[in-house]
């Protein structure tokens, strides 16, 4: 990112009528590169048009695949089939992407040549050794950084097995970078998760043709069979993105928005779950199936939240989605404690910390705990907060000061552009105080 941009934030009018949010990042990441090493073309349709997706398909054009953008939000991938990949000139830059770089060492690990993967500031101090290690099990030869960090240099030509992974932590993530680099092992691969996670990777593998199959909590793939395009693959709106706009209207008296076109996940939703516990008032319209899982129409309509105790068994189903849930906590009345979440210290920030410095600055009681926080609720005061370049922490303070007392100034939340690009206009359009700033 260039240069810096503030936010300025403060209550606004109800939240009315309907919006759509961009395309889902985790789908754009998966169904980019599986288009590229599929056979055939594929349309990718809502396609996020963020910086963190993009770098991912700069990457992939890099290494020999040709993409095409007729329109915003449209991909037309050329897949190059699995052993068509050809080595870069270069390090490949993720930029801010810690999904598009976990998920690439898995591909890469079983091409024939070498690679470099590298990142800006942030996604280079965010461990990937979690990603490394079970991939050199399979073989794969993968060195980091000092700590265990980016730069990753994947070593090509190294013959990898199929093994089986018994995953210490719930990682969509991790299971994915496994599940790619199966397509080029010896064996099957099967990943075992303590918790299930989000299956994008297995769904969209399947519409692609792979042999992969889900049992209980294993997860296998059978090697051998080329990846197909399926002609046109659908990206759903973001639940991620989603997530701020169902939490402001169900702060915000007066509102009553829908949200269409959703991903609904069941392993993406347990804000969802969680908002329903605290009192708010969310149905689920028109849920259809597709490509990679449910579809729908969301609506939300204003009502007085209540604190609660998050359920440890939780915390995979909506790991992204802590940074807003801390915001309607801060607001609700009585206390909510978050346990179990101790990878939110390692996201793009120590979210568990910057939410709580911010909330702390705007009066919210808040006890940070190793892996979580206890937040009593009620109200909210003006001020200025940092949200430390976080994207999710300066939309969640966004929207936390749709109900604060005073004007709220968010610092350093030009990597918005990473997830949600363009949330300002809409979150302006659809009733937020909000204004962008330069600095």
């Amino acid at each position: 990112m260039t240069g810096r941009l503030d936010w300025r934030a403060w209550p606004g009018r109800p939240l009315r009528g309907s919006l759509s949010v961009p395309g889902d990042k985790s789908v754009s990441h998966r169904a980019v590169m599986l288009a590229a090493v599929a056979t055939g073309s594929t349309r990718i349709e809502g396609f996020l048009e963020g910086e963190d997706t993009r770098a991912t398909a700069a990457i992939l054009a890099r290494l020999g695949v040709r993409i095409e953008a007729p329109d915003a939000g449209t991909r037309i991938v050329h897949g190059v089939g699995l052993h068509g990949l050809r080595p870069a000139d270069g390090p490949l830059d993720c930029g801010n992407a810690g999904t598009g770089m976990r998920l690439l060492a898995g591909l890469l690990a079983g091409q024939a040549f070498d690679s470099v993967l590298v990142g800006d500031a942030s996604l280079s101090a965010r461990p990937m050794q979690r990603v490394t290690v079970p991939l050199a099990a399979m073989g794969a030869a993968i060195d980091t950084g000092p700590g265990g960090t980016a730069p990753l240099r994947v070593e090509g030509g190294r013959p990898l097995a199929g093994v089986e992974h018994r995953l210490a932590v719930a990682s969509a993530q991790v299971k994915s970078a496994l599940l790619l680099a199966g397509l080029y092992a010896r064996g099957a691969t099967r990943v075992r998760e303590p918790h299930p996670t989000r299956d994008y990777t297995e769904r969209l593998l399947a519409a692609f043709g792979a042999d992969i199959a889900v049992a209980g909590d294993a997860i296998e793939l059978r090697p051998g069979r080329p990846l197909v395009s399926p002609g046109t693959l659908l990206v759903p709106g973001d639940f991620s993105s989603a997530a701020f706009f169902l939490v402001a209207a169900s702060l915000v008296p007066g509102s009553d928005l829908r949200l269409r076109g959703i991903g609904l996940d069941p392993r993406r939703t347990g804000l969802i779950d969680c908002l329903r516990e605290m009192g708010a008032d969310i149905e689920v319209e028109l849920s259809r199936p597709g490509q990679a899982g449910p579809v729908g129409d969301l609506r939300v309509r204003h009502a007085p939240l209540r604190g609660i105790e998050v359920p440890p068994a939780r915390v995979p189903d909506m790991i992204d989605e802590f940074p807003v849930l801390f915001a309607a906590a801060a607001l609700a009345q009585g206390r909510t404690r978050v346990a179990g979440a101790a990878e939110l210290r390692v996201k793009e920030s120590d979210r568990i910390a910057v939410m709580a410095r911010a909330l702390r600055t705007l009066g919210v009681a808040i006890e940070e705990l190793p892996d979580g926080a206890c937040i009593t609720g009620g109200a909210i005061a003006g001020g200025r907060v940092d949200s430390a370049g976080d994207h999710r922490c300066a939309m969640a303070l966004a929207v936390a000061a749709q109900r604060a007392a005073g004007e709220v100034v968010v610092g350093d939340c030009a990597n918005v552009a990473t997830s949600f690009p363009g949330f300002a206009a809409l979150a302006q359009s659809s009733g937020f105080g909000l204004a962008e700033e330069a600095v």
